[in-house]
């Protein structure tokens, strides 16, 4: 909202009197024993009416920082999200996930925006995986039809160039290189609502929702997903799928959410909150753990393990962690897709930097309505350094949505930059046993 309401503060109970003091003694205690080695502190305040967590010393960490202190000290303006990971390995080279978070808040809702695309992703391989005994492969020649309203088709086109080939494989480079909202389309389609939805539950994520194309369809045609052809390379039909109704409405966890003071729709000014009720829901949370169980598959076990091969997480790894020109994807060797694009927790959006040598970052952003996302695994084998970082901010100043005047380059891309090299530079210095 433009003016964000503050929620009642409720007189604590006893019982909560009680909780809260023993938490604050074994920060206390937990302080104490890892005086000489704080960054293994993992303890969290816990905000009882907001619910939300943050742990000291990160909070400490980053008001130690000038340049990011006038967004840390508003973080509730802001509507600010941070989880930082460290990694340390065993002797076996084993990893151990240690999580910090700030104003971390699974009920405080954001816009994922082009978050979605990497669970998207995810899920189209998983069911591409399913499809092999048809001869479906990432790279098999893809059309899609029209069979309702505000679907729009992709025809079957043989391709020279196979980069240039409408294939599940490309839309996903497409998704992860540029964030190309038509190959999100294609993706939702293929898989279908419910069922992408489903599957999110059974991994663990039953909070999330993707029920939304990136295009003006309303909630009710969201539900129909097109009907989808794959061919040989000889242009023969090896697999089809029907047109498909989620006939049943999913629900939305956190109830009705409005934000800000006014909205534009078709050149008008709305004069109301504009409603996010039905919109793509994803917490940063569980993004996060997305994204770290697709680079550190050996770590997650049971039902949240993808079904997906090491050739599919290899994919994953390339095009997640490549910008335009390092992947060699020739549709994107414009100068316009600059060395660093889509980088924002390390270079922001500064198209003259050049890449820092040895430092990837695998990574998936989001911009949209205001908000500014970006959920990230570092890697610098030459420096010894591996995090996770993400983040999540609001930069709406005059508190209307969908006008196109947001603070991205002045303020939410800068932060982020400040707060990926504070981070990268804690880590250089950071103890590591292996």
């Amino acid at each position: 909202m433009g003016q964000e309401e503050r929620e009642k503060q409720e007189r604590p109970s006893r019982k909560f009197v009680w909780v809260l003091t023993a938490l604050l003694l074994s920060i206390t205690v937990s302080s104490f024993l890892n005086a000489s080695s704080p960054n293994l502190l993992s303890a969290k305040i816990v905000t009882q009416d907001l619910g939300a967590s943050t742990s000291p010393w990160l909070d400490s960490l980053l008001r130690s920082d000038a340049q990011l202190a006038p967004i840390i000290q508003n973080a509730d303006k802001y509507e600010l999200q941070i989880i930082y990971t460290q990694i340390d390995r065993d002797d076996k080279n084993l990893p151990r996930f240690t999580e910090h978070d700030f104003h971390l808040n699974a009920r405080q809702y954001f816009d994922p925006a082009s978050l979605v695309k990497l669970p998207t992703a995810i899920v189209a391989l998983e069911k591409l995986k399913s499809l092999r005994a048809y001869g479906v492969t990432r790279n098999s020649p893809m059309a899609t039809g029209v069979a309702h309203q505000c679907q729009t088709a992709v025809p079957y086109a043989a391709a020279a160039d196979s980069d240039y080939q409408h294939t599940v494989g490309n839309y996903i480079k497409r998704m992860l290189l540029v964030s190309d909202n038509n190959a999100y389309n294609r993706l939702y389609e293929f898989v279908g609502q419910r069922p992408l939805n489903e599957r999110l539950t059974t991994l663990g994520y039953p909070q999330s929702r993707i029920v939304r194309r990136f295009a003006p369809c309303d909630t009710a045609a969201n539900r129909y997903t097109n009907p989808i052809s794959f061919y040989s390379n000889n242009g023969k039909v090896i697999y089809s799928q029907p047109a498909v109704e989620n006939s049943k409405s999913l629900d939305f966890p956190l109830g009705r959410i409005t934000k800000g003071s006014a909205y534009r729709v078709n050149g008008k000014l709305i004069r109301q909150p504009y409603d996010f009720t039905t919109a793509n829901l994803l917490s940063l949370q569980d993004i996060t753990s997305l994204l770290k169980s697709v680079m550190f598959p050996s770590a997650v076990s049971g039902a949240s393990q993808f079904d997906l091969s090491e050739a599919d997480y290899r994919f994953l790894h390339y095009y997640l962690r490549s910008t335009p020109h390092q992947s060699g994807f020739k549709p994107f060797r414009a100068d316009s897709y600059f060395d660093t694009y889509k980088k924002y927790l390390y270079y922001g959006r500064n198209t003259q930097v050049a890449i820092q040598p040895g430092l990837h970052i695998h990574n998936i952003v989001g911009m949209s309505h205001g908000y500014l996302s970006d959920v990230a695994y570092f890697a610098d084998s030459t420096r010894q350094v591996e995090f996770l970082l993400s983040c999540v901010l609001y930069v709406n100043k005059d508190g209307i949505i969908n006008d196109g005047i947001y603070e991205y380059t002045s303020v939410g891309l800068p932060f982020l930059s400040n707060l990926g090299k504070l981070i990268y530079r804690y880590e250089l210095k950071r103890p590591k046993r292996h």
